[in-house]
């Protein structure tokens, strides 16, 4: 079931949806439309506490529009979703039934650019269920349990304790699973050989405060081609270190591989 959302001419159509998972998990999500019907899409996923409102992730949904109609959701657990976040495990269930959902749309083309903690579910989803045309991971880890930056120690004291849950409850509107994982699901690394023959890109920059290069480099040389690796002098962690130019550079990519649909 969807709402449409009214706005002012000069932003795109979008109608709102409600999703519900295969674990009965009820996603939030949106859909940015171009101005005739299309049968390609680009699902973008955020990162950790991250949501489809931000003005960085709608910059990016914008940005891509010409490569076909754009889809944000915010992950279980987050704002307007149901559920509660297991930080990168349970969620391919989420961006499962975004693809499903757009593919019942009549969506023949489906790609997915995940940030951070999406671009782990990005890769993982993509390695698991397969059938996306095309899979970018920005700012993604290649490996769980990270506490080598400042920024990943606070995070785990986060989501590790009764203090930090609250406090992400409250001030982030995210609630996290007081759970440990069990069993432990396989790490990017381990998977992103089995995203071929689907085209991968992987963007890191040198200036990432939460992962280091090391972790792109990991999923490149894990995956098999066909695989493309940058690394963007100067840029931070995440939608929000997303250039405008950037934003252009994965849209040219992903129309290079699935074919432009302006509209």
């Amino acid at each position: 079931m969807s709402d449409a959302i009214d706005h002012p001419l000069s932003q795109p159509p979008e109608d709102r949806y409600r999703l519900t998972t295969s674990d009965g998990v009820d996603i939030d999500a949106v859909l940015l439309r171009g101005a005739e019907p299309r049968t390609t899409a680009v699902v973008l996923a955020n990162g950790f506490t991250g949501t489809y409102r931000n003005p960085n992730t709608r910059a990016v949904a914008e940005a891509l529009l010409p490569v076909g109609d754009v889809m944000t959701f915010d992950f279980r657990g987050h704002h307007g979703s149901g559920g509660l976040s297991t930080v990168g495990n349970s969620e391919i269930h989420d961006l499962e039934a975004v693809v499903v959902r757009l593919r019942e749309l009549g969506y023949t083309s489906v790609s997915v650019v995940g940030f951070s903690m999406g671009a782990a579910v990005a890769v993982r989803h993509a390695a698991i269920y397969g059938g996306t045309a095309a899979v970018v991971s920005v700012s993604g880890p290649s490996r769980w349990y990270y506490k080598g930056t400042r920024r990943m120690r606070l995070l785990h004291l986060g989501i590790g304790g009764s203090v930090g849950r609250f406090l992400l409850r409250s001030f982030r509107k995210v609630r996290v699973i007081d759970q440990e994982w069990d069993p432990r699901p396989a790490e990017p690394r381990e998977v992103a050989g089995e995203i071929s023959p689907t085209p991968l890109l992987v963007v890191h920059g040198d200036a990432d405060t939460y992962f280091p290069v090391s972790h792109a480099t990991a999923i490149h040389d894990a995956a098999r081609e066909p695989r493309d690796l940058w690394i963007v002098p100067g840029m931070g962690h995440a939608e929000r270190a997303v250039t405008p130019g950037l934003a252009v550079r994965i849209r040219d990519w992903l129309a290079e591989r699935t074919g432009p649909e302006e509209g």
